[in-house]
């Protein structure tokens, strides 16, 4: 009697620890996936932020620094929509980061210029890594893209702001 009892819990127990598994189709989970994180060139249209571009002095003083329209590449491929760039590309956009704090031309190598760098190498890896996860919402990669999008206007603004004060021609009285 004890035997078949002890063989009935076990037959019982293996019987409802067994998974019921769900066959979806892996394809379709991707897709829907790859859809929701799909921005359009309206929807980073819509985004809220003060652009800031460069003051002719600006471009002359930097028109050497590669990295810096490297960089401007990839933001008019974002504004249209296009994130391509930050799909497991992490080795390239390192370099990129790198190179760009590296060869920053004299006339806007300031404290407050590489400060702004240091944020938009944050923002690039942010968008970068949000970019790549599968479970990153529209609105995630929305309020990244905006944020990326920010810290490039604010170090355009930074570099007119610290040439503008340069050229300023203020005498001290004698």
């Amino acid at each position: 009697m004890n035997l078949k009892l002890i063989s009935l819990i076990c037959i019982f127990m293996m019987v409802s620890s067994c998974k019921k598994t769900e066959e979806n189709n892996p394809e379709e989970v991707n897709d829907t996936e790859i859809k929701s994180q799909e921005l359009s060139e309206s929807d980073i249209a819509k985004l809220d932020f003060a652009d800031f571009g460069l003051d002719e002095k600006t471009e002359r003083a930097i028109e050497n620094w590669q990295e810096y329209y490297q960089l401007q590449d990839i933001v008019n491929n974002v504004k249209k929509g296009d994130l391509i760039y930050f799909s497991n590309n992490e080795e390239a956009i390192k370099t990129l980061l790198t190179d760009l704090k590296k060869n920053i031309p004299a006339p806007v190598n300031t404290s407050a210029t590489l400060a702004r760098l240091q944020v938009l190498d944050t923002k690039v890896l942010k968008l970068e890594s949000l970019y790549n996860l599968s479970t990153t919402s529209k609105s995630e990669l929305n309020a990244t893209v905006k944020e990326f999008l920010v810290a490039v206007s604010n170090l355009n603004f930074q570099m007119n702001k610290k040439l503008e004060k340069d050229s300023r021609n203020i005498q001290k009285p004698q």
